[in-house]
């Protein structure tokens, strides 16, 4: 059962808001240098080495039955694998600001699904409101007045909304994995994942490891340490913790971290229609901030994830 989050949790929320923000940044720096598939299976691989010390130290625990194990595979697929690689494939054509703001869609789909997924995640007016926002900013990035050559970046937009989308979905499967606590279910999908994507990887030819700038290495190290290891345990403990639309509220805090970052660092352009779109996002939250409070206390969910 979901409950009333706390001081801690707030923190929590918003250092793992600024640690995600900060992965779009480090993928623009490195996949030009190494690409998207083997950014991404380097990024799960250390990621799992991160976390397996206190895998070896408290004991791997696998799912039990085949229905489970579905579950965790699909997490693995939906959370890792598909987001991760759209997402990287996208920076190779736009900026990580624009990244990060397109995936504060998370948020509002997550709010949708959650309303038609569980029974203590529902839908009010001023959800309904927030989603609305969450839209209107979506095609203030893409609309043909905010973004120039809007043919040139098309499918790298859909591809980072479809990203979010996976996230979104893959939080209703979370809460029904049983059993496992947080921060082994994240180095068990993190396993599994790497034991697909490095075969794979290693079949699509190498990249050229000499040539890489040392930006592109402390990068890769940093976004399987941080946004991948640190970032999925705390996002598991969150979701069953406080729920998943409680918790992708906070994640609207990604697109301003993210545009801010980008701009700081990588000197990339800030736009009116990126402002737009921010203030969107931000109005959005206040809308869905406000739908949490008026909710009715949660139920006991049959579908709850033990943590």
């Amino acid at each position: 059962m979901i409950r009333k989050p706390t001081p801690v949790d707030i923190f929590l929320l918003i250092l793992v808001s600024l640690i995600w923000a900060s992965t779009f940044l480090a993928i623009k720096v490195c996949v030009d240098e190494i690409g998207p598939t083997w950014l991404v299976a380097i990024r799960v691989l250390v990621g799992f080495l991160a976390i397996l010390p206190w895998i070896a130290w408290r004991g791997l625990v696998l799912p039990k039955g085949g229905g489970q194990w579905a579950l965790t595979l699909s997490v693995a697929l939906l959370s890792i694998i598909v987001p991760f690689f759209l997402i990287a494939w996208a920076e190779l054509t736009i900026d990580s600001g624009v990244t990060a703001l397109l995936m504060g869609m998370g948020p509002f789909f997550a709010m949708l699904l959650s309303h038609l997924a569980t029974e203590d995640d529902r839908m009010n007016l001023f959800k309904v409101l927030a989603v609305m926002c969450g839209f209107a900013g979506v095609l203030t990035v893409i609309g043909p007045s905010a973004v120039g050559g809007l043919g040139d970046h098309l499918l790298a937009h859909a591809a980072v909304l479809g990203a979010s989308l996976c996230y979104s979905v893959v939080g209703v499967f979370v809460r029904r994995v049983q059993g496992i606590p947080p921060t082994r279910f994240s180095g068990l999908i993190l396993g599994l994942s790497a034991a697909l994507l490095v075969p794979y990887a290693l079949a699509t030819g190498q990249p050229d490891w000499q040539g890489l700038s040392a930006e592109a290495i402390v990068a890769l190290v940093y976004l399987g340490v941080f946004p991948t290891a640190l970032g999925y345990i705390l996002r598991y403990h969150l979701i069953r913790t406080i729920g998943q639309s409680y918790f992708a509220l906070g994640l609207n805090l990604i697109p301003i971290f993210g545009v801010s970052l980008g701009a700081l660092v990588l000197d990339e352009p800030v736009s009116l229609s990126l402002f737009v779109a921010l203030a969107l996002v931000v109005t959005g939250l206040f809308f869905g901030q406000r739908g949490a409070r008026q909710a009715s206390p949660p139920k006991a969910s049959t579908t709850a994830a033990t943590p």
